[in-house]
């Protein structure tokens, strides 16, 4: 589930979260919950897990982990992490909510995910709320992981996640490393540009400055929740889905083209690994993000913010939600 930090949350505003399990799309997928009046579903990123922020603002914050995330049910093969898959057991969840509706918000893989659910189900989404990841154009020539190895080789992240769960490459060198030194390399780091790892190990991958202490917006507690997760399920899960890029980009070819109308609002940090990489600050920035995305109300880039903007700046982005979504 997507993370605000526990440690931005009064002990009234943990008091109350409902944790079940819902059968949707064949799996058991967890969900936690709190509040009364409008749905607003949080869609969550790698390699996080929950954020339940608005409950006390009159609305009902519905946090799922994805399907290979946490609680949830994470089937062995890598075609179980494909877009549509995944589209389908949100689309499921909404029905097992008895809502017409909800209100969406999306961080890092959630984003993108919440993107396709925009897109193939745009009658269910009131207004989306998108944390960091833009709209990415279909080139209708390349396959997405051709084009990124294209431009930053084969050491680049999202190339090295390739490799195949059966060969276990990737899942190998993170757990070279551990569990908490993968997750905290993660969420703390603050490099721009795009995250080029050692080559043949996990090595510093990125975040090469990583600092022993933790920073400010982050506590040991919320760290060692992430960790204990991670240790119990493994990062197979999460791998899965950037497995799974080439794949969607067969999948999608009928939406080649195709607009988001939904309304939108998208808020990045200025330090983002993923605004400061591929292209995107200049597709922002040049219209190509509003002429795919004609929904597109607001652009928020929060200064000296990074890619964990949700952690990093909890009260900012909750208020930003807020604002947007009281207009509908």
């Amino acid at each position: 589930m997507l993370i605000i930090s526990k440690k931005s949350l009064s002990s009234r505003e943990m008091e109350g979260i409902e944790h079940r399990s819902v059968e949707v799309n064949g799996i058991n997928m967890h969900v936690a919950e709190k509040g009364q009046g409008p749905v607003v579903l949080f869609l969550h990123g790698f390699p996080e897990l929950c954020i339940l922020a608005l409950s006390d603002r009159g609305y009902r914050c519905v946090a799922p982990d994805l399907r290979g995330f946490g609680d949830t049910d994470a089937p062995a093969s890598v075609d179980s992490y494909n877009g549509f898959h995944v589209v389908g057991d949100l689309v499921a969840l909404i029905q097992a909510l008895q809502v017409e509706q909800v209100f969406l918000v999306g961080h890092d893989w959630g984003a993108l995910i919440g993107w396709y659910l925009c897109m193939f189900r745009p009658e269910l989404i009131k207004a989306y709320v998108c944390l960091s990841v833009p709209f990415l154009r279909r080139n209708p020539i390349v396959p997405t992981v051709d084009s990124m190895r294209a431009l930053y080789g084969d050491d680049y992240y999202i190339c090295r996640f390739q490799a195949s769960s059966e060969a276990g490459k990737a899942e190998a060198e993170m757990a070279q490393v551990g569990a908490e030194y993968v997750v905290k390399n993660m969420i703390t780091t603050r490099k721009t540009g795009p995250p080029i790892f050692p080559k043949g190990e996990y090595g510093t991958a990125f975040n090469p400055h990583m600092k022993q202490d933790l920073p400010s917006w982050l506590t040991q507690q919320d760290l060692a929740y992430f960790v204990s997760k991670f240790k119990k399920t493994g990062f197979t899960g999460g791998l899965n889905y950037y497995r799974n890029l080439n794949k969607n980009w067969e999948l999608m070819a009928p939406w080649s083209g195709a607009k988001i109308k939904v309304p939108v609002k998208f808020i990045t940090g200025e330090l983002d690994m993923v605004y400061t990489s591929l292209g995107m600050k200049d597709y922002i920035e040049s219209g190509g993000f509003k002429e795919d995305v004609p929904g597109l109300e607001e652009v928020i880039t929060q200064p000296g913010v990074a890619h964990f903007n949700n952690q990093e700046t909890p009260h900012d982005i909750t208020n930003h939600i807020y604002n947007f979504i009281t207009k509908f």
